[in-house]
């Protein structure tokens, strides 16, 4: 890519979630509307139409080698195809190098797992998904409960929906309070769940080690060493 803009990339992969990159993209393609300085674009091996964990389908405008260098970075995450992921050498080889580079790398839910991965959390603060928040260890981070935590260049965001919390701060970030303020009225984010807010002490499942057992059992059967590393901090 040869224009002179800010290119925020977007990761798109098999197995993700999508509104871990749908709910932020919409807040940065706001920002970059009106900041004509940055572009959005979504970046994929390659620019087929790729699976998610739900009927939709993504399709990459980029590929990884059309965008070797975006200004900042954007990882989504998943359950376990997200975790399957992790072995994928292209994939994490692009975050690794895109990542090294970036004035800005992100990620929502367990899309941190990824850039844990590639190399880019070790001594840092980082949240992700509360199910998988100690597997942060593995890969030399510390574990933070938060919406989104910042630690240098990195952001990491919890689950799924924190995505647009963070989106919304990069916005304040970039280009001021005022257009994000702008951008959440926009989007009319105000959340009000009919159940009110969540209630920590009473999350599900309960003893998570068995369920997370199963899934790395079932992810990456045939990673037995990085399935391993990851089981050591299930147990936390």
């Amino acid at each position: 890519m040869t224009d002179d803009k800010k290119i925020i990339a977007f990761v798109v992969y098999p197995g993700m979630t999508p509104l871990d990159m749908v709910g932020p993209l919409t807040v940065l393609d706001g920002m970059a509307s009106s900041a004509q300085e940055y572009r959005t674009v979504v970046v994929g091996e390659t620019k087929e139409p790729v699976t998610t964990d739900n009927p939709l389908k993504l399709v990459a405008t980029h590929t990884y080698d059309e965008v070797p260098s975006p200004y900042a970075l954007l990882v989504p995450g998943g359950a376990a195809p997200t975790l399957k992921a992790l072995a994928d050498e292209k994939l994490v080889g692009y975050l690794r190098t895109a990542g090294a580079n970036a004035e800005l790398v992100t990620s929502v839910c367990t899309g941190s797992l990824l850039l844990g991965q590639a190399g880019l959390l070790e001594g840092r603060k980082a949240a992700t998904h509360w199910m998988f928040r100690e597997f942060l260890r593995a890969f030399g981070a510390e574990p933070v409960a938060e919406r989104w935590v910042e630690d240098g260049n990195v952001i990491t965001a919890a689950g799924v929906s924190a995505g647009i919390d963070l989106a919304l701060h990069l916005v304040e970030r970039l280009v001021g309070a005022e257009i994000a303020r702008t951008i959440q009225f926009v989007i009319e984010y105000d959340p009000e769940p009919p159940q009110g807010p969540l209630d920590w002490s009473k999350r599900p499942y309960g003893d998570l080690k068995p369920l997370l057992e199963h899934t790395l059992n079932d992810a990456l059967a045939d990673e037995p060493a990085l399935r391993d590393k990851l089981l050591a901090h299930t147990g936390q």
